[in-house]
């Protein structure tokens, strides 16, 4: 019997796109279409403007890769950083396992696979790798790893990223395993540092190490070949629990499709996804009951434990920080009837009537969930007006856009085109999103309109 990690390599090196049902591959093409749409909508914001500022233009140099939607060119891992934290700053990219796959991996795929000329089909066998190995580890860990302090996007991210790379350059098991090895040494981010700028960072930086880690490893850069599963290893390290679940045996990778009851989740608003099952229910309450923010005598919301851990900020000051408050999610579905991006400004954050509204929320842990896992409790909110009636709503386990409620195709273009509304021209968007949802189809990642320079060559080629 293999190890951990050499199972990991295996997986890893063998892959291929027609092994994998139909079902994950159409999920991988949602996520990385989703993800190409948020990185769009955050590409202005301060975070990435200051990232982007410290990485040198690439142009005319072999192996370089865009930024997401300017077309300007960098190395294949600053494209990575920059895109990934893009990707995230909005808070707006899917999520699964605990943490934001697409942010994690999407632009490393992108990238690389862009640097590399690599098949949609390829980039999609990649992505859906790097998912199988972060749910495998998942499953393995009892534990919550936020309760730690440990952000799985940074964390599980890391050894993902790292794998569907290897899988873009095709690398054996050998090479495959040391650039897990690699990444497990590369993997870190604290949970402490949500509701900042460092926040987006964390998939930034993962997926730039998931590029850096599959060319160390094709160069020959070697890691310890028992790196996952060893006591002083990355399961070890990262456990919430202590008792990680790292005895010998049979993993089932390319046989058992842990992505298949997981799955993606889509966002349906631009903050943490623990309020999004909340938000749901407040909304549905506000808009049934036409209520105004002067009917409102107090907001109870019930959530889990790990949730509201996460959502540390209870009177955020800026739009960034309201990102993960769960009084601000409430507030913003009360005073503005719908809870966007435009809602996530210093001013609105600001205003009185915001302030006022958030001041009614009461919060209680009422399980040890954590939403967007097929298995958490649902989350409740009910509403007690001025004068006395307690509005409830039904018990909320899944947030629409959830793997268990989808979007359909129209539904998830509807949110392409509101992410890339005046950054992109309406043509150009609406080929984007085609292009990405049909990715299998594509010869070479160089064909993907990207950007407008991108666009305007493949028109005129």
């Amino acid at each position: 019997m293999t190890g951990l990690t050499r199972q990991a390599a295996d997986f890893v090196a063998s892959i291929t796109y027609e092994a994998i049902p139909d079902r994950l591959t159409d999920a991988a093409k949602s996520g990385m279409t989703d993800c190409v749409a948020v990185t769009i909508a955050g590409c202005e914001e301060e975070a990435v403007r200051l990232v982007a500022g410290i990485v040198s233009p690439a142009a005319g140099i072999d192996g370089a890769a865009p930024l997401i939607p300017s077309g300007d060119l960098y190395s294949a891992p600053d494209a990575a950083l920059v895109n990934g934290v893009a990707g995230h700053a909005l808070d707006y990219d899917d999520v699964g396992m605990d943490g934001h796959p697409s942010a994690a991996m999407t632009p490393a795929i992108l990238a690389e696979g862009w640097a590399l000329g690599v098949s949609g089909q390829r980039a999609l066998a990649a992505y859906v790798a790097g998912y199988e190995l972060w749910a495998l580890l998942k499953a393995l860990e009892p534990g919550i790893m936020h309760e730690r302090g440990f952000h799985p996007t940074a964390v599980m991210g890391t050894i993902s990223a790292a794998g569907a790379c290897a899988v873009l350059h095709g690398l054996d098991a050998e090479r495959a395993g040391h650039a897990i090895g690699i990444a497990a040494s590369l993997a870190s981010g604290l949970v402490a540092n949500f509701g900042t700028m460092t926040k987006p960072l964390h998939a930034g930086r993962t997926a730039q190490n998931g590029v850096i880690a599959a060319r160390l490893a094709q160069a020959g850069f070697t890691a310890a070949p028992d790196i996952l599963e060893h006591r002083t290893g990355f399961m070890m390290a990262h456990s919430a629990s202590g008792t990680p679940d790292i005895a010998d045996r049979d993993h089932g990778l390319g046989r058992t499709w842990r992505m298949a009851e997981l799955g993606i989740n889509i966002k349906g608003y631009p903050l943490c996804y623990c309020t999004h099952r909340a938000i749901d229910a407040m909304l549905d309450i506000v808009n049934d009951n036409d209520l105004k923010p002067d009917d409102v005598r107090e907001i109870r919301v019930g959530a889990g434990t790990p949730e509201l851990l996460i959502l540390r900020n209870h009177t955020p000051k800026t739009g960034l920080e309201a990102k993960f408050s769960m009084e601000f999610a409430m507030a913003s579905s009360l005073v503005a009837r719908r809870v966007g991006i435009a809602e996530l400004s210093d001013g609105f954050v600001a205003r009185p009537e915001v302030i006022g509204a958030m001041e009614k929320v009461k919060l209680a842990a009422i399980h040890d969930g954590l939403g967007g896992l097929p298995d958490a409790p649902p989350d409740t909110v009910e509403v007690e007006t001025v004068s006395g009636q307690v509005l409830t709503h039904a018990p909320v386990q899944y947030a629409r856009g959830s793997w268990q409620l989808p979007l359909d195709r129209d539904g998830l273009k509807a949110k392409f085109r509101d992410c890339v509304t005046g950054r992109l021209p309406v043509p150009q968007s609406d080929g984007l999103f085609g292009a990405m949802m049909a990715l299998e189809e594509i010869a070479d990642l160089k064909e993907l309109p990207l950007s407008e320079a991108a666009a305007t060559r493949l028109r005129s080629a």
